[in-house]
């Protein structure tokens, strides 16, 4: 059969957006209770809540996890917006699973006991609270009648007037109507803490703490502080750490040594770190990550096992699994095909459990026994419930569609100015039928990632498969500022947002273009939050592209730092400067105020809830752009905030944006509706 010939951009692909909407998202915060395996994960066709998931002790084959909490239990919190771990969970002395958990819907803390005979629903633990603000709990963990865990508490009107402590919440739920028997362990002094790790012992407690203007990967301190005979913390003081060290992440081995991952040398690595006099050794120096981003308390990159070794996440750009032998530094990585894991780690015996994704396979829950070294899939987004509405399952939630149309991506370093290098992974037009006239070139589409402190590894991604499968092409690009490639990667951003990464965006395309792998004249770039300003940045300072979708984006860096949550408040103070000079680095850069400079026309796409970047931003470049004849869209959408939830909501998203990029591409496509662009 001769393949069909057909112009880049218009090949039929059974992904849709439906399809790409339904299987959105990764699991996320793995957690052992005994020989159980529990884990949250996404539903868009639910109203885009989490559920949490339970893999009975013994399971076989994948398809065996249960949705623990029906819907509308959402299991997530709103934890400085972005929210941590939102449960945890022990063996009851009477049998069976205890867990507390945190639900979305009004942010209280509630326990449940799943296998309790009289079936009783989750019942709450801390008072009701304003909607939006009140308070707000994350990183729990049971010690007791109690749980402990990371308290935010909102103190007024603005997104800044919030205190975060560790508190201690009674399990009998005397709290559920009394503020008042919720005690809290610390003074609040910090502005920001994890939740706290308790010694094997039950004597001490660990956590890390940082204050604006720092960003946790800029300098994190941590704590460690003696537990007295009733509860309370004494003694606190800083043991590792401190304003230009960023330590990532805190642990306890079972048999009482003290763990923490740190970039002081460069690059964040395992230490053993004395909790007397704070000396520290690294266990396995190399210049690779070990950690990452605490975008989120609760993240893990290092797990101990009980025999003294280390499950640890490690690697350049990307992370694999590894067991490190912290004594001779000896690592063994995890066989599989999987290429990135994201960082939750949970440990029962001999086996981990992570969330881990390859080029073949989109994120999902898999376990090493690290005594036969067997690695396997036990459990998934579209697996365990979300099945897409029958629209998919099996591995990596791509079911029964033919992986003939995956994407299949190039990780490749370009050059950029200064000859300084520049990752990024390339992800080519794709198609098992159907080629272009051999005179074409196809276009292609930048992708920037949010943060900006952040990096995209090369996986299976539905939302790239569903343009590389219609002939456009798609390349992720890590520009400077990402994590993954050690600090001084990282601080090429420094107090050059807006620069630098559109300078590495606009180099990737023109190497695209220069060695004939893209069109130079359908070029487009897209992004969201962070990820948005690079985009509406790239149109203000080049005419390299053609068009952009821009995302629940940043447009606008003196309204940023006024309006946004309170851990990014103070983030352009890095980004672009101390606030002094952030007036003129606005009019520099902010695409607001270069609004005059933007000739091509733009999807601008936003969430109406959008606590991070609020509407604000886009209503202020849609009334800049007002009566300058530049076509234009924008879709706004209720209920969503930052980062879109909803399988609706992607839906109309992503066919919006396929619709920008086939009328500036001159693209014949009857399968989208049209976006109406006005001028």
């Amino acid at each position: 059969m001769v393949a069909p010939t057909l112009p880049y951009g218009s090949w039929p692909s059974p992904i849709d957006a439906g399809l790409a909407a339904a299987l959105d998202g990764r699991p996320e915060y793995v957690g052992a209770i005994g020989p159980e395996v529990w884990w949250t994960e996404p539903r868009p066709q639910e109203g885009g809540r989490r559920a949490l998931v339970r893999r009975p002790a013994g399971g076989g084959p994948v398809g065996e996890a249960v949705t623990a909490l029906p819907a509308p239990w959402n299991v997530r919190s709103r934890v400085t917006e972005y929210g941590g771990q939102p449960w945890a969970g022990a063996e009851r002395a009477a049998g069976g699973p205890l867990l507390v958990f945190v639900h979305f819907a009004d942010q209280r803390l509630y326990a449940y006991e799943p296998d309790a005979p009289d079936g009783a629903p989750p019942r709450p633990l801390t008072p009701v609270s304003e909607v939006g603000g009140g308070l707000r709990w994350a990183d729990p963990v049971l010690r007791g009648g109690e749980v402990w865990c990371v308290l935010e508490e909102f103190t007024g009107p603005a997104p800044t007037d919030v205190r975060r402590v560790l508190a201690a919440v009674p399990l009998d739920g005397s709290a559920a109507g009394d503020r008042g028997a919720v005690r809290e362990l610390t003074d609040g002094r910090h502005r920001f803490s994890t939740g706290p790790r308790l010694s094997p012992d039950g004597r001490r407690a660990a956590w890390l703490v940082w204050d604006h203007p720092r960003m946790p990967w800029d300098g994190t301190e941590l704590l460690l502080a003696e537990i007295t005979a009733d509860g309370e913390l004494t003694g606190v003081r800083t043991v590792f750490g401190g304003p230009e060290e960023a330590v990532a992440q805190v642990e306890w081995t079972p048999g009482g040594t003290l763990l923490a991952v740190s970039d002081r040398g460069g690059w964040w690595n395992p230490y053993r770190v004395d909790p007397e006099t704070g000396e520290a050794v690294n266990l396995c120096p190399r210049e690779e990550e070990f950690g990452g981003a605490l975008w989120k308390p609760g993240l893990r990159w290092l797990a101990p096992l009980p025999d003294g070794l280390l499950a640890v996440l490690h690697g350049q750009g990307s992370s694999v699994l590894g067991i490190l032998d912290p004594d001779s530094g000896d690592l063994v990585d995890a066989a599989g095909p999987w290429t990135a894991w994201q960082p939750t780690l949970a440990v029962s015996g001999t086996r981990v459990y992570g969330v881990a994704a390859s080029p073949r396979s989109a994120y999902e829950v898999v376990e090493l026994d690290t005594a036969s070294g067997h690695a396997r899939v036990i459990g998934g987004g579209a697996r365990s419930g979300a099945a897409a509405a029958g629209a998919a399952g099996g591995a990596g939630g791509a079911g029964r569609l033919d992986p003939a149309y995956y994407p299949e991506p190039q990780s490749r370093t370009f050059l950029g100015p200064d000859d300084r290098q520049i990752h990024a992974h390339v992800y080519p037009p794709h198609h098992p039928t159907c080629r272009a006239p051999a005179d074409e070139l196809p276009p292609y589409v930048v992708w920037a990632h949010g943060g900006p402190t952040d990096h995209v590894p090369p996986v299976l991604d539905l939302h790239i498969a569903y343009f590389t499968s219609r002939g456009i092409g798609v390349v992720e690009v890590n520009y400077g500022g990402s994590t993954g490639y050690g600090r001084a990667y990282r601080e090429r951003l420094r107090e050059q947002w807006g620069v630098v990464d559109v300078e590495d965006c606009a180099a990737v395309a023109r190497a695209l273009a220069a060695e004939g792998t893209a069109d130079p004249h359908r070029l487009a770039i897209r992004g969201g939050s962070a990820g948005g300003w690079t985009a509406a940045a790239s149109l203000a300072a080049t005419d390299l592209y053609a068009c952009a979708a821009i995302i629940y984006p940043v447009l606008d860096l003196l309204g940023f730092a006024e309006e946004t949550h309170d851990l990014e408040s103070h983030y352009t103070d890095g980004l672009a400067g101390p606030p002094q000079t952030l007036g003129v680095r606005c009019r520099e850069r902010s695409p607001v105020a270069r609004a005059d400079r933007i000739t091509a026309p733009f999807v601008l796409l936003q969430g109406l809830d959008d606590p991070v970047c609020p509407p604000a931003q886009a209503e202020r470049l849609l009334a800049a752009m007002r009566g300058r004849s530049v076509p234009h869209a924008y879709v706004a959408f209720e209920g969503e905030g930052h980062g879109f939830r909803r399988a609706d909501t992607m839906v109309r998203a992503l066919e919006a944006e396929l619709s920008l990029y086939a009328q500036v591409f001159g693209i014949e496509r009857a399968d989208v509706p049209r976006l109406a662009l006005h001028d």
